[in-house]
This record gives C-alpha cells, sequence and structure tokens, in this order.
C-alpha cells in the first residue's frame, strides 16, 4: 500500500490538534483520527488556558479544527481498530492509511463509583481537578469524596479554595498521620459510606450518608481513577507502558518503538488542557525532525548506491 500520510495522529483533542497544526504548517501530510469523545465534553467551562480561559471546551476543538483545515490536514471521523505492518492504521469503517509514523493522543477516561447522582453530575458540580473548577465553587461549602489512597491529599488541595470543606471517607481509611493533617486544616471527617448526591432544582445540595444523614455541600470533588483509553491499541504496537497502563516516552514524546510518538493524557492523566497542547506540539516538532533526517537520508541513497558501482 502507497503512503498516503507522513503522520496520522490518533486522537483529536487538545494533543492532536495542537500536533496536527505544527505539523500542517510545516507542510506534512496528516490525518487526524478521532472517535469524538472528549474526556472533558461534561465540563461547561475549560478554565486556566491562557487567552481562552472559560471557553468552552468544545468551542476549543471546533476552533482547532477550523485551524488545522486550513493547513490541509485531513480530519477523520473514525475509531482506529489496528496498525498493520508496515504502518497502515486501519479504522473502524474499514479504510486502510498508510503512514510514515503516528502520535498516539487518545487521552484517558476517568473511572467513577457506583454511587447515585455521580455519573448525572460529573463535569458539573461533581469535580476531579481544583485548578480547573476551584476558583467557580470558591468560599462554598466543598465536599471532597474518598475513593482511593489519594483522596486524602485531594481533600488537603481543595482545602485552598474553601475554609469549608468536609472529606467523605467511604471507602477510605485515614491513617493517624492523615487525620491529624486533617484536623490541622479544619477540614471535617465524615466516616460512612456515601449512597447518593442530593440534586435540587438541577443543582447539587448535599451528600447523603448510609444511615440518612445528607450534608448539605454546594460541590463534591473526586480524584477518580485515570484508565488510558489506547490501553489496548499502545500495548498491541509494542510500546512500553507504566503499571497503570500509561505510555512511557521521552521528553519529546517518543516512545520505545520507533516511529511512533504519544502526547496528552495517554501519556499524563494529570495535564490539563493547556499542557496538553504543549505536549502535542512538542511531539510534532520532534516528528518533524524525524521526518527531516529521514528524508535526507532516502535522497542520499540512490547518490550512493551509483557511487559504489564498478566502473
Amino acid at each position: 500500500m502507497a503512503t498516503e500520510y507522513d503522520v496520522v495522529v490518533v486522537g483529536g483533542g487538545a494533543a492532536g490538534l495542537s500536533a496536527a497544526l505544527v505539523l500542517g504548517r510545516a507542510r506534512r501530510r496528516v490525518a487526524v483520527v478521532d472517535a469524538g469523545a472528549p474526556r472533558n465534553a461534561p465540563a461547561a467551562h475549560m478554565q486556566g488556558f491562557l487567552s481562552r480561559d472559560g471557553m468552552p471546551p468544545g468551542d476549543l476543538l471546533a476552533a482547532g479544527r477550523a485551524e488545522v483545515r486550513g493547513y490541509g490536514v485531513e480530519l477523520i471521523e473514525d475509531r482506529v481498530e489496528a496498525v498493520e505492518t508496515g504502518f497502515v492504521v486501519r479504522v473502524a469503517s474499514g479504510r486502510g492509511l498508510g503512514t510514515r509514523r503516528i502520535l498516539l493522543a487518545t487521552g484517558c477516561g476517568d473511572e467513577l463509583p457506583e454511587i447515585s447522582g455521580v455519573r448525572e453530575r460529573w463535569g458539573r458540580d461533581l469535580l476531579h481537578c481544583p485548578y480547573c473548577h476551584g476558583w467557580e465553587v470558591r468560599d462554598q461549602p466543598l465536599g471532597v469524596l474518598g475513593t482511593n489512597p489519594g483522596s486524602v491529599q485531594h481533600a488537603l488541595l481543595v482545602r485552598q479554595w474553601s475554609d469549608d470543606v468536609a472529606f467523605f471517607a467511604h471507602t477510605v481509611d485515614p491513617g493517624s498521620d492523615e487525620l491529624e493533617q486533617l484536623q490541622a486544616r479544619g477540614i471535617e471527617v465524615v466516616s460512612g459510606l456515601v449512597v447518593r448526591l442530593v440534586v435540587e432544582n438541577d443543582r447539587l445540595t448535599g451528600v447523603e450518608m448510609g444511615d440518612g444523614r445528607v450534608i448539605p455541600r454546594a460541590a463534591v470533588f473526586i480524584r477518580p481513577l485515570n484508565v488510558p483509553r489506547a490501553d489496548r491499541l499502545p500495548a498491541e504496537l509494542g510500546c512500553d507502558l507504566d503499571e497503570a497502563g500509561f505510555v512511557i516516552v521521552d521528553a519529546t514524546g517518543r516512545t520505545s518503538v520507533p516511529g511512533i510518538w504519544a502526547a496528552g493524557n495517554v501519556v499524563d492523566p494529570r495535564l490539563q488542557v493547556i499542557s496538553s497542547a504543549g505536549a502535542g506540539s512538542a511531539a510534532a516538532i520532534a516528528i518533524n525532525a524525524d521526518l527531516v533526517a529521514d528524508d535526507v537520508a532516502r535522497a542520499a541513497a540512490p547518490q550512493v548506491e551509483v557511487a559504489s558501482t564498478p566502473s
């Protein structure tokens, strides 16, 4: 199969579109394959992105898609099913995209506990990132739901935005040192299982416990378990992964497999939109440099062959 593209970007979020923008401006043939399920879709606004603070996430992606199209980047709404030998990216519709390099920018997902109201309020007043949402709920009664060992530290972080914070232990049993830290910062510890988020007039108003108590809260933070969305594809490609399944890369986004880069939340779930975009840009520059070296080698190859031919 003939090579159609210099780079196929798998994933059309901040990292993938930023990479496509840089590569398109470098006059590379680029395709972005995106399944259309961004991690931050439930959020009404995107915060902390210089010059775009408060913009709806969908608006940022729409603007990004328009920009990359202006440089000849092809946007393909589809899902990557496999990468065949010779870097042929096979999508769900059956099309095969021949490419010289691949950038994985598929992001990650958040595993949420099975508590009534959690999925409905996710990204609205059930929140995960204080840096993204803390300012909007500052000085209000806040809660932090304990679901994993990092939840206590999350509560200590949320305390930065309000002096009325309750830590709902739920399935977490804080150690004595952690309890001392929570007490020192004036964070109330609420024992017992959480059974429901109480919602009135489409707003979260409290947290209901298993014993029937309702603790009034205006917003609740949670530190969810992050799961890479491309957990199958990088493994099938042979990329080295960390214990949680995220792709291991060097400073430029290069994976352990020649010709494959990764950027954004598929590498680090803690990256915000702006840092994911930066990682995509950095990876694109590294990919283009690698392609330049390959272009030089290909151009020089025939000359070497002629020079070595006996007269």
